[in-house]
């Protein structure tokens, strides 16, 4: 297959039905999402949907990476906090905005880490700093931060994750169990989160 071109049309439709932020856009054609996704899966790298990457996670669909990426509004030098590394494609697309030694990820299963932290390595990405462990209790050790977000579903937003979050700063999250909304929230100084609602999601569940 010709992955660049299927990368180059899947973007160019997906610019024209979100209305893309061009940081995001760049990002989005820049990634190869098909060397983070399993080799049996390879083939489908490029259509719009989830896939399967062990240990009962995926990685997201393209048009949700990007939303989220457009939503979380980056810019370079942000200093980010990503819960749930996957195979690191969405961190890869947030280090082409911010810069890759401002992105630190959080990944529950060691495996999924250890491999994410090779692909990233391998696609030119390899300042993005990823830990296994708890992604409820943040990385406070490179806090405070501008941005931070979510890839995987919890009741509500860890409260570790807002605590490590400047105020001022940006928190995204799919939030439900069953039935999951995106919620941006900016940090208020008091600590609390001014909340905004952005659709229906399905994302797996937060470990």
């Amino acid at each position: 297959m010709d992955f660049e071109a299927e990368r180059a049309a899947l973007v160019d439709r997906l610019a024209r039905r979100e209305d893309l932020d061009p940081a995001t856009e760049a990002a989005m054609r820049a990634v190869p999402r098909h060397r983070f996704v399993p080799a049996d899966k390879r083939e489908s790298a490029y259509q719009d949907t989830p896939l399967p990457i062990g240990r009962g996670q995926t990685i997201s669909a393209p048009h949700m990476v990007a939303i989220m990426t457009d939503l979380l509004d980056l810019r370079e030098g942000d200093r980010v906090l990503e819960i749930g590394t996957g195979c690191g494609y969405h961190a890869a697309v947030t280090a082409e905005v911010v810069g890759a030694e401002n992105v630190y990820s959080v990944e529950y299963h060691d495996r999924l880490a250890r491999e994410a932290r090779e692909t990233l390595a391998d696609t030119g990405y390899g300042d993005v700093s990823v830990r296994a462990g708890d992604g409820k209790e943040g990385w406070a050790e490179h806090a405070p931060y501008d941005r931070a977000y979510l890839t995987c579903a919890a009741e509500d937003v860890p409260a570790a994750v807002v605590d490590q979050v400047r105020t001022g700063g940006v928190v995204l999250a799919p939030v439900g169990t069953s039935r999951q909304v995106l919620v941006k929230g900016r940090k208020r100084a008091d600590g609390s989160l001014d909340r905004e609602r952005h659709g229906h999601v399905r994302f797996v569940p937060l470990q």
